[in-house]
């Protein structure tokens, strides 16, 4: 690109955000005449909204989600429709590579037609000439012969009974009769076959003709279809090339809602134990980056810590045994881990996230269940990497947002991410356990889901459902 366009470019791109993140709060998104352009605008900052309240800033965000996320579906249907194409094209080059086949046999099978229907022409044509020849000779033959018949029938009498019996001479008379009859007949004879020769000749010369013209109607046909295909392999180029720019630009448009749905999780501002609107706002949040139903992912999380209201009763009191005791009476607990299997995760994770053991609450169930999520150590631990890979940093089960996604990733990873009644049951039935418990808490969920569902749809709630969830 031009450096002076270039520079344009740039300072307008720049111009545009710095005037987009300076429009008064309230009229950001009605001013905002290209999302495409925002949006991009926004994906190339390092500092999320500046001079825009976190709540417009949510609210923007979630738009350019939305906005990709359109752009991304509509760019997999191009992408549909353009493989279509591609199907076509190369099919119809596979026809016509077939047409083009046949016709090359075709054309070489006429050109030894040609060949061989030739040879018979230049075989026939000595025939023809051998026949001529002898119809000359047979008429020379006839000619000497009636030559001698009329020189005999100008013989005098007394020279016929001086030279000898009259026997003979009659008898040499019929002789020369019989032998011109002969030789008519193989003039005629020949003259036939000439006549036939002259006709078979003509009637190859014919069909070489025919076949001369046929072999030119499919020589060109050939070309034709040469010439089309090279046109569909043109085509199929350009299609090529437009599928794989469509592919480029839903990658780009999937990067993109991608780093911008990490933005707007990073903007779901939440406190240590968040009110109902915070924990539907991190819901959602988490849903832009695994897949998962909020309301049910809510759910869960209601019936596992109230919303994180309950984070777990007691505290590690001895990192070699696992001791412990209750926070509210200080009785002893003589076991707050399966120690073979929970307490070294454990203290791995509080030192990864810089939190005392000592003093981080657990579950009193002998489990050791950390957080809103309610997660084991040794389950927390299978998550560690991907809670980096997602959130950027080391997951803390104690934190609201860091809880939330470990518990839609394990939720997902067991069937709920279809967002099916059925798959979002048997999700919660296997997240609990098994057995007859794991029923009741499935069941229990289910009906939590569909009260908060309906909050979301119509900001209402029944009485029945608020007794339920608080």
């Amino acid at each position: 690109m031009n450096k002076f366009l270039l520079v344009i470019v740039i300072f307008l791109g720049l111009t545009g955000l710095a005037s987009f993140f300076c429009l008064p709060a309230g009229r950001v998104l009605a001013q905002t005449t290209d999302m495409g352009v925002q949006c991009a605008a926004v994906t190339d900052t390092t500092n999320g909204c500046p001079n825009l309240s976190s709540a417009d800033c949510k609210v923007f965000l979630q738009k350019c989600a939305d906005y990709y996320d359109q752009q991304s579906a509509q760019l997999a249907q191009d992408l549909t429709k353009t493989s279509q194409q591609k199907n076509t094209l190369q099919n119809q080059i596979s026809s016509l590579k077939k047409k083009i086949k046949g016709l090359e046999a075709d054309i070489n099978q006429g050109k030894i037609m040609v060949k061989d229907l030739n040879l018979q022409i230049s075989d026939t044509q000595v025939s023809i000439n051998k026949t001529a020849e002898q119809i000359t000779n047979s008429q020379n033959q006839i000619k000497t012969i009636l030559q001698s018949v009329y020189e005999e029938d100008k013989k005098p009498s007394f020279v016929i009974l001086l030279e000898g019996d009259l026997s003979d001479f009659f008898g040499n008379l019929t002789y020369l009769d019989n032998l011109n009859s002969k030789v008519s007949d193989l003039l005629d004879s020949n003259k036939n076959l000439k006549t036939y020769l002259q006709g078979q000749q003509v009637k190859m010369t014919d069909n070489v003709t025919q076949l001369q013209k046929t072999v030119a109607l499919q020589t060109l046909q050939k070309k034709q279809n040469e010439q089309n295909q090279l046109q569909q392999k043109e085509y199929l180029q350009l299609t090529e090339a437009q599928y794989q720019q469509q592919l480029k630009d839903k990658q780009d448009a999937e990067q993109k809602a991608a780093k911008i749905k990490s933005m707007l999780f990073q903007v779901a501002g939440v406190a240590q134990v968040p009110t109902f609107g915070q924990a539907i706002d991190v819901a959602k949040a988490v849903s832009n980056i695994v897949p998962i139903r909020p309301a049910f992912l809510l759910a869960v999380l209601s019936q596992e810590s109230a919303l994180g209201k309950n984070v777990g009763q007691c505290l590690l009191t001895n990192v070699a045994t696992g001791e412990g005791k209750r926070i509210s009476t200080g009785a002893y607990m003589p076991k707050v881990f399966k120690v073979s299997r929970d307490l070294k995760p454990f203290l791995n994770i509080t030192a990864s996230v810089g939190r005392d053991p000592l003093k981080s609450q657990i579950s009193c169930d002998t489990f050791g269940s950390m957080g809103p999520a309610q997660f084991i150590p040794s389950t927390w631990m299978l998550f560690v990497d991907r809670l980096k890979g997602l959130l950027g940093q080391t997951a803390d089960p104690w934190a609201v947002k860091d809880s939330f996604t470990a518990s839609a990733l394990y939720l997902s990873d067991l069937g709920a991410g279809s967002k099916t009644t059925t798959a979002e049951s048997n999700a919660a039935y296997h997240y609990n356990g098994s057995g007859n418990m794991a029923r009741v808490y499935s069941r229990t969920v289910m009906t939590r889901a569909a009260c908060i569902q309906d909050f979301i749809d119509n900001s209402t709630m029944t009485t029945s459902c608020q007794n339920l969830i608080f």
